[in-house]
């Protein structure tokens, strides 16, 4: 299966979730068109099409972000570029911290991850997966990427105060927007081939 994707974390973290699965990186060939979708959905559709299109294959493709409930749901998705197209992690990091900075604990967000599937006829299938938390305002952890240092997920115990950039890459996947993603698509595919 054919990942439509160059964002390497997100290649690495979808290998370590689906590790029986043979993923095989994007052609260098194929160029993906501007991800201008509404939703993580539509955008992930986007990627998998025009990835689709050219290899002919089965493939699949993902669009996730953060969504700050006082910020209305920004930067939702443009939170890979939420500091402008080009922006680094630590470049829409800070952007993030200077807009939250001010209000009042908790800051209640979410990691959403949108997952698309095209199989080799062209039948399409899409997944979402979604971790509760809230930010932080310090930076912590060495682990993940994206807004991980600051994201302190809901599904850890409550005395539990690390950031997603502090767990193990296992004790992430387990309970992750992406993981629960990736695994209600392998769920919904092993029950298909079994069949």
């Amino acid at each position: 299966m054919i990942l439509a994707s160059r964002n390497s974390h997100k290649v690495r973290e979808l290998a370590g979730i689906l590790p029986t699965a043979d993923l095989q990186p994007l052609p260098d060939e194929v160029e993906l068109p501007p991800e201008d979708g509404d939703t993580f959905v539509a955008n992930a559709l986007i990627k998998a099409r025009a990835a689709r299109e050219v290899t002919g294959g089965s493939v699949m493709a993902d669009d996730s972000g953060l969504e700050v409930d006082a910020l209305d749901g920004r930067p939702g998705v443009r939170s890979a570029r939420y500091a402008g197209e080009n922006a680094s992690d630590r470049e829409n990091l800070d952007k993030l911290l200077a807009e939250v900075a001010s209000l009042a604990d908790p800051v209640v967000a979410r990691y959403v991850c949108a997952i698309a599937w095209i199989d080799e006829r062209g039948r399409e299938l899409t997944f979402e997966g979604r971790c509760e938390g809230r930010i932080v305002t310090e930076p912590r952890g060495q682990g993940g990427f994206g807004y991980d240092p600051v994201f302190i997920p809901d599904d850890t115990p409550p005395e539990d105060m690390r950031t997603m950039a502090e767990l193990s890459p296992r004790e992430k996947n387990s309970i992750s927007h992406r993981g629960r993603a990736a695994r209600a698509m392998a769920e919904r595919l092993e029950a298909a081939a079994e069949r």
